[in-house]
């Protein structure tokens, strides 16, 4: 096993070589969607509707009667909870009536639609996540086992690590395909032509932060292979 020094130099290098252009990336896709969010939720959809009349709206063409709509704190921490079958939408979506809102609320009532459906990719991250919350809080610690007491800790982080990664993978198009469904839901007499292309300038903004996610859990596995590499 090799020394604390060279495991500080591969610490340090392996962050620069594979996370840190992951993290600058990430810095760029939360600035896009910030600004692209902001920029549309000062501009009117001309509906007539809020976000969450819409939310109820697409639900109720699509035969969700059964999923309640609930606000929630927060600056974009809309979301759609499966368990509960419930949909949280943040102040500004809830009762906003921005092209900004009226596209979140379509994206996170494609979730609803597709938990309906039974969207194989969207079943298989709600399996996979219980083991990607352990692997992200867990790995440095059984990789920090591994140099110190035995090599097996490593490989069990290694394992855990690779849930996260999967997670961050079938999260791509899970998040696709819902801006996808909700794109249809908006062409669908929802909202003006004018204002479909700001629309998906929204959805694609919010996309760029699955995709920096995803980069950044590959980036991460890399590291820890890389640290790895000449464990005992």
């Amino acid at each position: 096993m090799y020394g604390y020094g060279m495991y500080g130099a591969d610490y340090y290098s392996s962050y620069l070589i594979f996370v840190l252009p992951a993290l600058l990336f990430a810095g760029y896709a939360q600035m896009k969607i910030s600004s692209t969010f902001s920029k549309y939720l000062k501009v009117n959809s001309n509906t007539g509707l809020t976000g969450q009349q819409a939310a109820r709206m697409i639900l109720d063409r699509n035969g969700l009667y059964d999923v309640q709509i609930e606000p929630v704190a927060g600056n974009l921490t809309d979301h759609y909870d499966p368990r509960t079958r419930i949909l949280r939408l943040s102040r500004n979506v809830y009762g906003g009536s921005s092209i900004a809102a009226m596209s979140v609320a379509a994206h996170e009532v494609g979730h609803a639609i597709q938990h309906s459906d039974g969207y194989f990719p969207l079943m298989l991250r709600n399996n996979i996540a219980p083991i990607a919350n352990i692997g992200a809080r867990m790995v440095w610690l059984f990789i920090i086992l591994g140099f110190i007491i035995s090599p097996i800790f490593i490989n069990i982080g290694i394992a855990l690590f690779l849930g996260v990664v999967l997670f961050q993978v079938v999260t791509l198009p899970v998040e696709f395909n819902a801006s996808s469904r909700a794109l249809v839901q908006l062409e669908n007499g929802m909202m003006p032509v004018e204002n479909l292309r700001p629309a998906k300038q929204v959805l694609n903004a919010a996309a760029l932060t699955y995709v920096a996610a995803t980069l950044t859990a590959v980036g991460e596995l890399l590291r820890i292979l890389f640290m790895t590499r000449r464990r005992d």
